[in-house]
């Protein structure tokens, strides 16, 4: 079938036509994404838009068709993938940028918490050490700074969170810890 012909039939609403160029230009079109980092699935996607574009503009009486209708969809094929190229690439800039960010805050918050258990009393820090830094069981923890059981460590480790949680609390503000 010729271009000609197939413009017809578009403008006729024959949608034939349009099963006829995706199975003529399928491997062409997919492959141009394939081939510059897509992957198959993308690569449809990229086709099947093209596709409806050219469509949309085949039924406009006022559309010229100066080349060939392939080399009329490779170049929106193109134009679509490095649009979605450049969005892809965008969006790993700012999730770049967000990991970063949340680096930084994250080792923010974990020195002022850290300059908190500073200014504990010695057997709290030990505590809140073994049990946050160490991954410590409380029996673990008991065996090692004498208590008379994991309870007495539980009890010991529940009383100085609470300490360090007032301590935080009176020297930062809460927005000190939301963005």
């Amino acid at each position: 079938m010729k271009d000609s012909q197939i413009l017809k039939k578009i403008r006729d609403g024959d949608e034939s036509a349009l099963d006829f160029i995706y199975k003529k230009n399928y491997k062409m079109m997919t492959r141009l994404v394939i081939n510059n980092s897509g992957s198959e699935e993308e690569a449809k996607d990229i086709y099947q838009e093209a596709l409806l574009v050219f469509w949309q503009k085949a039924k406009r009486d006022d559309f010229v068709l100066t080349s060939k209708i392939s080399t009329y969809l490779y170049s929106v094929c193109l134009n679509l993938w490095r649009k979605e190229l450049d969005r892809k690439s965008k969006l790993t800039n700012e999730m770049k940028d967000s990991e970063e960010f949340n680096d930084e805050d994250k080792r923010e918050r974990e020195k002022i918490i850290q300059d908190c258990i500073n200014s504990l009393g010695e057997t709290c820090r030990q505590v809140l050490m073994y049990y946050y830094y160490d991954n410590m069981s409380m029996q673990e923890i008991a065996d090692k700074l004498g208590f008379a059981n994991a309870d007495t460590a539980k009890t010991k480790k529940y009383k100085c969170k609470k300490e360090l949680d007032r301590l935080i609390k009176s020297k930062y503000k809460a927005s000190d810890f939301l963005d």
